[in-house]
């Protein structure tokens, strides 16, 4: 029998599965768990961020072609928005995916179907293609952002409770560093001289690298099990889809501007590529790193109060923006861009705190105490993050699409920042209405227990 603090028993379904894995355990976790969960760590970092790097290819590759590919500003728009879409959809099987493959065993699919988008956008990345095959090429890349759902999901499972937000956290910004390193490497190619397919090439070693590492020390855990029922639950909850919405305000502003600034920088301001490379990387690099100060200051002060005074801040930055724009002024425009970046990033951290506490304050109302609400609620927001995650990235559809209809009809994408700061202004109206409002309330001190447990406080989540 397996003791508490021994090794994990021997793979019982072939390959690299783990029966025996109880990280709660401390013994456990001192002797063999966390040795184990941090290699699986870090490998499947690797692979989520050339996940990332190849979702996002196609932002760098638009800068590549210039006028002899035939491919109008909107043209490039669609394309990118397209990309984003797919991404965000493949989230939701990658996030079940983990459980009846094995994490181990995903990762190596996952990974490995990243040569795919790679190697055919190799092929037809030149002068005289159709733009149909372009976009049929990129809806490919969409894989890269299904990724992140499946190495979540996969290490949730590997972390103590008490480990989960360092690991997560950890993982995540690893994942979106993929968008900022690939337009570093753009920019290093094209200051050299080389084209769009040596990109590609240096990228397809790569994701054979990361499979191959995937496969000799990555690992599968046998007590993974999808819990059909939590999804249901998840969905039928209003929360759900509240915080849907605010993660479309971050992440989806994240996404898509990462997909769009380097052609609105081209398109508005007319720089070369060369130009547009030197500054794009910046905003999703700075954007990357803060998200764990995030979540850091929502532990400290409370998510919804970071995310409310969030939205305020990139609702000034997007206004700025919008005088920049107007005035053609490129030094502020790219800016305030690079500060909008950085904004989104934090409130990834922030607002993708809230959901556990959100749903641990629902236990408490219900009456659940100790285990039993903690239980309610990791189950419940595990559930819960996988659709958040996929619908916060349909926010980078939203965002390329606008500046596609903005360029269109304007010419510029100021009309594309202005619906932007409308959109901020209802996730501040939200999270202040659903999280924050109801702690000015209080309940007076004659009510009874049964009376008072109804008014929820969300203002710390």
């Amino acid at each position: 029998m397996t003791g508490p603090g021994t090794a994990p028993a021997p793979p019982s379904r072939g390959g690299r599965w783990i029966q025996h894995w109880d990280p709660e355990n401390e013994t456990f976790w001192k002797e063999t768990g966390e040795k184990v969960a941090r290699r699986n760590l870090y490998f499947s970092v690797l692979s989520e961020h050339i996940g990332f790097s190849v979702w996002t290819l196609w932002s760098v590759l638009v800068l590549f072609m210039g006028p002899e590919y035939g491919l109008t500003p909107a043209d490039k728009f669609m394309l990118t928005s397209m990309v984003t879409l797919v991404g965000a959809v493949v989230r939701v099987p990658y996030t079940f995916a983990v459980a009846v493959f094995g994490g181990r065993n995903w990762t190596i699919v996952s990974a490995g179907m990243l040569l795919i988008p790679t190697v055919a956008a190799f092929t037809v990345m030149e002068p005289g293609t159709s733009f149909s095959t372009f976009l049929l090429v990129g809806l490919l890349a969409g894989v890269g952002g299904g990724n992140f759902a499946s190495s979540m999901t996969n290490i949730n499972a590997f972390f103590p409770l008490r480990k989960k937000g360092w690991a997560l956290g950890l993982n995540a910004g690893g994942g979106n560093i993929g968008v900022p390193v690939i337009q570093l490497a753009a920019l290093a190619i094209i200051g050299a001289g080389g084209g769009p397919r040596v990109l590609l090439g240096v990228y397809i070693p790569l994701i054979v690298v990361a499979a191959v590492l995937a496969a000799l020390f990555m690992d599968n855990l046998e007590n993974v099990k999808n819990d059909t029922g939590a999804a249901k639950d998840a969905a039928r909850d209003a929360h759900t889809w509240i915080m849907s919405l605010l993660y479309i305000g971050t992440f989806g502003s994240f996404i898509g501007y990462s997909f769009a600034f380097g052609q609105v920088l081209q398109n508005q301001f007319g720089r070369t590529p060369l130009e547009a490379a030197y500054v794009t990387f910046i905003g999703p690099l700075l954007g990357s790193l803060i998200r764990p100060l995030g979540g850091w200051l929502a532990d400290r002060y409370g998510g919804a109060k970071i995310s409310l005074w969030n939205y305020v801040a990139m609702g000034v930055a997007t206004a700025v923006l919008i005088g920049a724009s107007m005035e053609k002024s490129l030094a502020l425009f790219t800016a305030a861009f690079v500060v909008l970046f950085v904004l989104s990033g934090l409130g990834n951290g922030s607002t993708f705190k809230m959901i556990p506490g959100i749903f641990q304050n629902k236990a408490l109302a219900k009456g659940l105490q100790g285990e039993a609400a903690a239980a309610y609620g990791r189950r419940l927001s595990g559930a819960s993050m996988g659709l958040i995650g996929a619908v916060g990235a349909l926010g980078g559809v939203g965002i390329n699409l606008a500046f596609r209809q903005s360029f269109l009809s304007y010419g510029s994408g100021t009309g594309a920042f202005v619906a932007f700061l409308a959109f901020y202004v209802v996730c501040f109206a939200v999270t202040w209405a659903v999280y924050l409002r109801r702690t000015a309330s209080r309940v007076p001190a004659a009510s009874t227990a049964s009376e008072a447990k109804p008014q929820l406080s969300y203002a710390e989540v």
